[in-house]
């Protein structure tokens, strides 16, 4: 039999080598052994299908009882501060995450020193909308219409809906990039579209990687003038909630791993695949705070 190292396992199969690793000490690689501290892996051995599949209707029910009740102190209230915080810092607001807290609490801002861009304070306000109704809509399948009214929810009210070439709630009329990569010209936006939203409803049952795939894609196609991200990651967090998977956050500590492997993907699934699982970690130790289950 042919075996290979841990190296040519991760590049075959478009995974970290840490990753690799696990697998070979876990015993999911059927026919792996050691030889003193090397890893051994049958070339024809498959991947292991991920257990990343943790179900989650209870957080949705607990997080749509508090959502009505305004809980505070909640699993609502610690994500909807927590998400908004971490999203619209990675794309630049200004705003602290003692702040971002304080207009969710008391829909005030305290301002002790220098000045504050309105338009993190608007987008903030919407950001909150938009988990609610991600909250509110969580079973229902991802749509064009959908994408565009989360647009409307997050950019109604800024500088950007004032200007005549941004199309606040509609898509992108202007040719734009992220990460210095050209994206989808506007014409085609429409088009790509539906072309993911068929293949990605297309599946039976959507796995963790799978939803990292679509969102991947939808960056890449990054349909809106601005917006993509917020966008995106709210979508990525309902899609979680729908399919029974433990959502995450990307903190701004994630920020650069996450940004490297959105650009990576496709080479190397797996580099971005251990970042969201680091975020998801850290959003289940929050359940595991408020003890759900």
């Amino acid at each position: 039999m042919e075996y290979i190292s841990v190296t040519e396992y991760a590049n075959r199969h478009g995974i970290s080598e840490r990753t690799a690793r696990n697998y070979c000490a876990q015993g999911k690689i059927e026919g792996a052994f050691l030889t003193g501290k090397t890893w051994n892996i049958p070339a024809e051995a498959a991947l292991p299908r991920r257990s990343s599949a943790k179900k989650v209707m209870p957080l949705l029910a607990v997080l749509r009882e508090q959502k009505a009740s305004r809980m505070k102190g909640s699993i609502y209230h610690r994500t909807q501060i927590d998400l908004t915080y971490n999203s619209n810092h990675i794309e630049g607001s200004r705003l602290t995450h003692e702040q971002t807290r304080y207009i969710f609490e008391t829909n005030t801002i305290g301002i002790e020193s220098g000045a504050i861009n309105v338009d993190d304070i608007v987008e903030a306000v919407n950001h909150f909308r938009c988990i609610d109704y991600i909250i509110d809509h969580a079973e229902e399948r991802v749509t064009e219409k959908m994408m565009k009214h989360l647009h409307q929810l997050l950019k109604s009210g800024t500088s950007d809906s004032r200007k005549d070439w941004f199309a606040v709630g509609d898509y992108k009329r202007l040719p734009n990039e992220v990460g210095g990569q050209d994206t989808c010209p506007p014409e085609e936006v429409h088009r790509q579209l539906t072309a993911l939203l068929k293949e990605y409803h297309g599946m039976r049952q959507k796995s963790f990687v799978d939803i990292l795939d679509f969102h991947v894609r939808f960056e890449r196609i990054h349909p809106f003038q601005d917006g993509n991200g917020r966008v995106g990651r709210l979508l990525m967090f309902k899609e979680c909630l729908a399919n029974g998977i433990v959502p995450f956050i990307i903190t701004d500590e994630l920020k650069m791993y996450y940004y490297r492997r959105l650009r990576e993907w496709g080479h190397i699934n797996g580099y971005l695949t251990d970042t969201c699982l680091t975020a998801q970690d850290q959003y289940k130790a929050l359940l595991d705070y408020f003890r759900i289950g």
